[in-house]
């Protein structure tokens, strides 16, 4: 009998050792975006940071970005598997998912997504070649235009700045629902008149359109979106703390003068459910680690502990473990 109850207890105890282990090591499911883009490598470069020094499974997954990720982790998220998602989202697309103003969130607002930090400002490209005619939004009019990959931020924000514009898709000549790489191609071969990307600085495939370009003796060009003009006030008034004004340095893209347009900071969000404790410890991690962050990823120079809290005072509340993780490191007063 003292056998069997030391065997008992010993499985109890192994029992409890696995229990405590799974606790230790919950599923972290890092969503990015595309292969190529700036979401992918950031996200698989913070999953990896987690994985070795969290003490966490930490597993990078490739989306369609933004409002697909805003999805997975409404939906996805299982606190009793101790699975959690996390993800690489524009602001805009976290504004209208949390209150309800998108689409596939009409029916149940992503009021569980927390702000964990703000990672680097991507700049709204409203992409045209030089001789096109196309000076203003309202120029599109008529035209054929990308308005972005479905699903996407870049989309999220086109359809944004059209409808500031007053104009809808059905307006232009032809709209077309393409990533980067594929409307840069189709705007060096006059399939497209324009289109909208929003990235960080320097995107590759921008950068590669204005040497396809110039060696066909043509430019490219940008939309200019004035920081004191009609569209760009409504748009702040109407998107409090989701976007500000931002300009394209003439040198990034060779342009013959700066562009004037929006800037979108990305954020690193989380479910409400995600424990503090989880929540503390990945954010200390990545911070604890930005150097490698930023060798993995150029835009990750943004990524700094004043820039992580700019958004506390937006909509979207912040995680608690990552708020006191800033607050103890001083970031946050």
């Amino acid at each position: 009998m003292k056998k069997i109850t030391c065997i008992v207890l010993a499985m109890v105890l192994g029992g409890a050792t696995l229990v405590a282990a799974a606790e230790e090591k919950p599923n972290m499911m890092v969503t990015t975006g595309g292969i190529g883009g700036v979401y992918y490598y950031y996200g698989t470069t913070v999953a990896e940071i987690l994985t070795k020094n969290a003490g966490m499974e930490a597993t990078a997954i490739q989306t369609a970005a933004s409002v697909d990720n805003l999805l997975l982790i409404q939906r996805r998220t299982n606190p009793a598997k101790n699975t959690y998602y996390l993800g690489t989202v524009l602001p805009d697309s976290a504004y209208l998912a949390y209150s309800g103003k998108l689409d596939r969130f009409k029916d149940k607002p992503a009021k569980e997504i927390r702000i964990m930090w703000a990672m680097y400002p991507n700049l709204l490209h409203v992409v045209t070649v030089s001789g096109s005619g196309i000076k203003t939004v309202a120029d599109l009019k008529g035209k054929r235009v990308s308005t972005g990959a479905p699903g996407s931020g870049t989309e999220v924000e086109a359809f944004m700045v059209l409808d500031a514009a007053g104009l809808k898709t059905s307006d232009l000549g032809k709209q077309e629902r393409l990533g980067a790489a594929e409307s840069s191609e189709a705007l060096s071969q006059g399939t497209l008149e324009a289109y909208f990307w929003s990235g960080g600085l320097p995107t590759a495939s921008v950068t590669e359109l204005a040497t396809s370009l110039a060696r066909k003796g043509s430019k490219i060009e940008f939309v200019d979106m004035a920081p004191n003009g009609d569209l760009v006030k409504k748009l702040l008034q109407e998107y409090p703390g989701v976007m500000e004004t931002g300009v394209i340095p003439k040198e990034v893209y060779r342009t013959d003068k700066d562009n004037q347009t929006l800037a979108f900071w990305n954020l690193f969000v989380g479910p409400k459910e995600l424990p503090e404790k989880y929540s503390y410890s990945i954010t200390k991690t990545v911070f604890e680690h930005l150097a490698q962050l930023q060798a993995a990823v150029k835009a990750a120079q943004d990524t700094t502990p004043a820039n992580a809290v700019k958004f506390i005072k937006g909509v979207i509340p912040y995680d608690s473990g990552s708020l006191r993780y800033f607050k103890e490191t001083g970031a946050l007063k």
